[in-house]
C-alpha cells in the first residue's frame, strides 16, 4: 500500500492473516472499521467463524498536512473497498454473535453514537442486526437462512450525541454462507411415461426433475439422478437415466406390450455432486407404460365355422366368427375386421364386427330362397383396420370357410302381377267373367293346393272361384259408382295353401272402367229468382252436370219444350258456350209469383241422352239493385197479401194467450201462499198416506175410558194465558202447569175438544221443555182411577173372551183372529 494508506493486520490465535484494504474518502478519512478475522478466508470476503476473536482496531491515517513534507505530494481522490461479510446459516450460537466493530477516529474528540438501517435492522426482517451504539459492535441476533434470505444490505452510521452525522453512511453487505440442510426435492412423487413396444436402445421415454433448495453454484445444490430398481425384474435393464439432466431412455431391445406392459423404476436423486455418503437424497417413482403397436394379426379359431338359416328370413345371425388378436383390445390394432371374398355373389350375407368381443356375426341381408339355393359354402377374411407395424414378418390377414345349410319353410302364394290391372266398358251385366286371378306358391318341392276366397270388395260387384281364381260379376259396374276412383275400382283377394301351417297371400285387381254414355245431364241449378220487371236482373245462367266423362257429357244443348206454348211466349234461352246458356224473361212485365219452367237438356254422347228439368223459377219486384225485396220474396213464395196479415194476426194472438197464461199462473201461485187451508192437511185423508201413531183404536173405536188419562188439577189461568214465547235453554223456577180436567164420564164426541185444549195448554205452558230437549217421560200423574197392574196374571186360570175385538172394526181383525179365535179358512 505504501506510506498513502497502511492496513494493519493482526493475527488472531496464529491464524492466517485476512488483509483488508479500503480507500478513505476525503469526507471519510476519519472512520476506521475493525473487523474479526476468520481462520478460513475466500477471496474478497471476511467468514465468521467465532465471536470470541478480539479484533484490532483498525484506523485511518490523518491526512498529511501541505507542505509539511520535503515532497509535496498531492492527495487524489480515493474509494475505500469493504469486503462483504460473510456468515454461515443455522449457526447454533449463542446469540447474538458478533460480526463487525465499526469506529470512527473522531471518537478521541467527541462521544459517538453508532447505528445500522436497513433490511434486517430496522426494516423487515427486524432486528436481524443489532449494533452496540457505544462500542460500535456489530451482531447476529438469530440462526440464519440462506433458502429464506441470501444477503443483507445495511448501512452504519455516526452521529454525534446531538444526533449530527459526523462520518457519511458506509454500505455494509451481508452474505448468508451456504449449507447442506435440503435435500433434492421431486416435482412429482409419480411420472407416467410411455414407450411404444419394439423401441429400438436409445429412445427417450421421459424425464424426472428434482429441486434442491439449496446453492446450485455449490456442491449443495448440484443434484445427480440414478436408478435403484426396475420392475419386473430383468437380468438385462431396460432403461437407464442420464445422471445430470434425468432423461430415461430404453438401453435394451425387446420391449414387448403383451409380456409386460408396464415397468415402474424407483429414481434416486442426490446432492454433493450425487456423493452417497455425505449427500442427501430423495427417491420418486416412474410408470412407463408400454404401449401397443399392431404386431399381432388377428388369427381365426377355426379353419370352417358352420350354419343354419330359414329361407325368406331377414336379418338373422347365421352365425358368429371367432377370432383371437394379442394386440390391445378396443384398439385398431386389436379391432377386426371381416370380409366376405367368395361364395355369396348375390350378396345375401354381410359380416358385422362386435366391438365389445371383436366377433364376427354373420347376418342375412338378402333372403335366401330354399328353391334356389339349399346351402352356401362361403370364404372369409379378417384384418385389422391399420397396417401391421415395420418389420412383422406375419400374415396381415386370416382366412376361414363358412358353410350354410338353408332350412325349407312353408311360404304363401303369391299372386304374380300385384296389383294386376284389366280393362272394362261399364254396364257390364251380372254373371261376366272378367279374368282368372291366380297365385302361384313357390314351395315347388311340395305338391300343395290353394284356395281363394274375397278379402275386400267395397261395391260387392265380384266373386272368385275358390279353386281356379275366376272372377265373375256379382252386379253391373258402374264408373260414376262413389266406390270407383278415378275411373278404378279395386277388390282384395286371399289366397291360401293347405300347408301346415297355413301360408295366405294377397292379392289386388284393379279394373278400370271405360266410360258409356248412361246418365243424361241434370239441369244446374233448379231454383232460381228473377225480377218481375224486364231488366238486366231478369235473366237466369244454367248449365249442366253429367256424371258421365267426355265426350259422353259436354258441350250440351239447352232448349224449352214446345208445350205449354206460353213457356216460349214468356221465356227464351240464349246460348252462351257450350256449356252454359241463359234463361231470359220477354215480357216487360210477369205477376210475381212461382213458375214451374221445363227446360231440356242434352249431353253429346253417341247417342245423345236428354233430360227435361223443371226450374222453380220465383218473379219477385226488385228494388234499384236488382235484388228481390223482402216482401216481394214473400210474395213470390206464393202467399198474398191477405195470407201475410193472417199469418201475422195469428202469431200475435198466439203469443197474447201464451203471455195470459203465464200471468194467471203466477197469481194462482200467490194465492195459493197467502190463502188459508179450509182443513188440516193432517185430517185431509186424500191422496195422503194416513199415520197411526196413537195405541188406541181407529174411527170406529170412539169409547174411550178417559179415566185412565192422567188427571193433575185444574189450570184455567194457563188455558186462558196468551200464547207467549216458551223457554228454550232452562226450566223457569216457577209452578208447574195444570191441564184441563176431563169428566169422569167419557163421551166420544169431545175428545177432540179434550185433546185440542191439552195441546194449547201444553204450547203456552213455561215450564215445558223445548221442542229440542230430550223428553224423559217417567211421571205417571197422581189420582188415576186405574188400579194396579201387578195384579195382572199371566197364568191366571180360565179363558180371556177377546170376542169383543171383532166390533172394532177392520183395522183390528188381524188381532182378533189371533186373540178371538176367528174363522179359519
Amino acid at each position: 500500500m505504501g506510506n498513502r494508506n497502511q492496513v494493519i493486520l493482526t493475527q488472531l490465535n496464529k491464524r492466517k492473516y485476512c488483509p483488508i484494504s479500503f480507500l478513505s474518502k476525503k469526507t471519510m478519512r476519519h472512520f476506521s472499521i475493525v473487523f474479526i478475522f476468520c481462520s478460513h478466508m475466500t477471496k474478497g470476503s471476511i467468514n465468521l467463524r467465532g465471536h470470541h476473536l478480539q479484533p484490532r482496531v483498525i484506523s485511518f491515517p490523518r491526512r498529511h498536512q501541505s507542505g509539511s513534507s520535503p515532497i509535496s505530494l498531492r492527495r487524489q481522490k480515493r474509494d475505500w473497498v469493504i469486503p462483504p461479510i460473510n456468515v454461515p446459516e443455522n449457526s447454533r450460537g449463542p446469540f447474538p454473535q458478533m460480526l463487525v466493530r465499526i469506529r470512527s477516529d473522531k471518537d478521541r474528540d467527541i462521544q459517538i453514537r453508532y447505528s445500522i438501517t436497513g433490511a434486517g435492522a430496522d426494516q423487515p426482517p427486524n432486528d436481524v442486526y443489532n449494533i452496540d451504539p457505544v462500542a460500535g459492535k456489530m451482531f447476529v441476533t438469530r440462526p440464519l437462512d440462506r433458502e429464506e434470505r441470501a444477503s443483507y444490505h445495511v448501512k452504519a452510521h455516526a452521529v454525534d450525541m446531538n444526533g449530527i452525522q459526523v462520518e457519511s453512511p458506509i454500505d455494509l453487505y451481508i452474505y448468508v454462507i451456504d449449507m447442506n440442510d435440503n435435500r433434492p426435492e421431486f416435482r412429482n412423487q409419480v411420472y407416467n411415461g410411455s414407450v411404444a413396444e419394439g423401441s429400438k436402445p436409445g429412445t427417450h421415454v421421459m424425464k424426472v426433475t428434482a429441486h434442491d433448495a439449496d446453492d446450485d453454484t455449490t456442491a449443495n445444490g448440484i443434484v445427480q439422478y440414478r436408478i435403484l430398481s426396475e420392475m419386473p425384474h430383468n437380468p438385462s435393464h431396460m432403461f437407464t437415466i442420464n445422471r445430470e439432466t434425468g432423461d430415461i431412455v430404453t438401453v435394451a431391445a425387446g420391449l414387448d406390450r403383451e409380456r409386460i406392459p408396464q415397468y415402474t423404476l424407483i429414481v434416486q436423486a442426490t446432492d454433493m455432486d450425487g456423493s452417497q455418503t455425505i449427500g442427501l437424497s430423495n427417491t420418486a417413482t416412474a410408470l412407463i407404460t408400454v404401449t401397443d403397436i399392431n404386431d399381432n394379426p388377428p388369427e381365426m379359431t377355426a379353419r370352417t365355422f358352420l350354419g343354419e338359416v330359414q329361407e325368406n328370413k331377414l336379418g338373422a345371425v347365421v352365425t358368429n366368427l371367432t377370432v383371437t388378436d394379442r394386440d390391445q383390445p378396443d384398439t385398431p390394432n386389436w379391432r377386426a375386421v371381416y370380409k366376405i371374398v367368395h361364395g355369396d355373389p348375390q350378396g345375401h350375407f354381410t359380416i358385422n364386427t362386435n366391438h365389445m368381443t371383436n366377433d364376427g356375426m354373420l347376418t342375412v341381408v338378402k333372403p335366401v330362397d330354399y328353391e334356389n339355393n339349399r346351402s352356401f359354402m362361403l370364404t372369409v377374411v379378417v384384418f385389422n383396420p391399420v397396417e401391421l407395424a415395420k418389420g412383422i414378418q406375419s400374415s396381415p390377414q386370416s382366412t376361414a370357410g363358412v358353410s350354410i345349410s338353408v332350412k325349407d319353410v312353408n311360404e304363401p302364394p303369391y299372386f304374380p302381377s300385384n296389383p294386376a290391372m284389366i280393362r272394362f266398358e261399364e254396364g257390364v251385366p251380372a254373371g261376366t267373367t272378367i279374368t282368372i286371378f291366380a297365385a302361384r306358391d313357390p314351395d315347388i318341392f311340395t305338391r300343395q293346393r290353394v284356395r281363394y276366397s274375397k278379402l275386400s270388395d267395397p261395391a260387392n260387384w265380384l266373386q272368385i272361384n275358390t279353386s281356379n281364381g275366376e272372377i265373375t260379376t256379382m252386379a253391373m259396374l258402374d264408373r260414376e259408382s262413389v266406390y270407383v276412383k278415378n275411373n278404378i275400382y279395386e277388390a282384395t283377394f286371399l289366397a291360401a295353401d293347405d300347408g301346415k301351417p297355413s301360408a295366405t297371400g294377397t292379392g289386388t285387381l284393379q279394373i278400370y272402367l271405360t266410360d258409356v254414355n248412361d246418365n243424361a245431364p241434370v239441369l244446374v241449378p233448379r231454383e232460381a229468382q228473377v225480377c218481375e220487371r224486364s231488366r238486366s236482373g231478369s235473366r237466369v245462367n244454367l248449365t249442366a252436370n253429367d256424371p258421365d266423362a267426355d265426350p259422353s257429357a259436354g258441350p250440351f244443348v239447352f232448349d224449352l219444350p214446345p208445350y205449354p206454348q206460353a213457356i216460349r211466349r214468356n221465356w227464351t234461352i240464349v246460348r252462351l258456350n257450350g256449356y252454359y246458356t241463359q234463361l231470359r224473361l220477354k215480357l216487360h212485365h210477369l205477376e210475381s209469383g212461382v213458375y214451374n219452367i221445363p227446360i231440356l237438356v242434352s249431353d253429346s254422347g253417341n247417342p245423345p241422352l236428354s233430360n227435361r228439368t223443371v226450374l222453380k223459377l220465383k218473379v219477385c219486384p226488385c228494388d234499384e239493385n236488382g235484388d228481390c225485396t223482402t216482401i216481394g220474396a214473400v210474395a213470390a213464395a206464393g202467399l198474398g197479401t191477405g195470407a201475410i196479415i193472417a199469418i201475422l194476426i195469428c202469431i200475435i194472438i198466439l203469443l197474447s194467450m201464451v203471455l195470459l197464461f203465464v200471468m194467471w199462473m203466477k197469481r194462482r201461485e200467490k194465492e195459493r201462499q197467502t190463502k188459508p187451508l179450509l182443513i188440516d192437511p193432517e185430517d185431509d185423508v186424500r191422496d195422503n198416506i194416513l199415520k197411526y201413531d196413537e195405541e188406541g183404536g181407529g174411527e170406529e173405536d170412539q169409547d174411550y175410558d178417559l179415566s185412565q188419562l192422567q188427571q193433575p188439577e185444574s189450570l184455567d189461568h194457563i188455558i186462558s194465558k196468551p200464547a207467549g214465547v216458551r223457554r228454550v235453554d232452562e226450566r223457569p223456577v216457577i209452578a208447574e202447569s195444570q191441564y184441563p180436567v176431563r169428566s169422569a164420564l167419557p163421551h166420544p164426541g169431545d175428545i177432540g175438544d179434550f185433546i185440542n185444549d191439552g195441546l194449547r195448554a201444553a204450547d203456552n205452558d213455561p215450564t215445558a221443555p223445548p221442542y229440542d230437549s230430550l223428553l224423559v217421560f217417567d211421571y205417571e200423574g197422581s189420582g188415576s182411577t186405574a188400579g194396579s197392574v201387578s195384579s195382572l196374571n199371566s197364568s191366571s186360570s180360565g179363558d180371556q173372551d177377546y170376542d169383543y175385538l171383532n166390533d172394532w172394526g177392520p183395522r183390528f181383525k188381524k188381532l182378533a183372529d189371533l186373540y178371538g179365535g176367528g174363522d179359519e179358512d
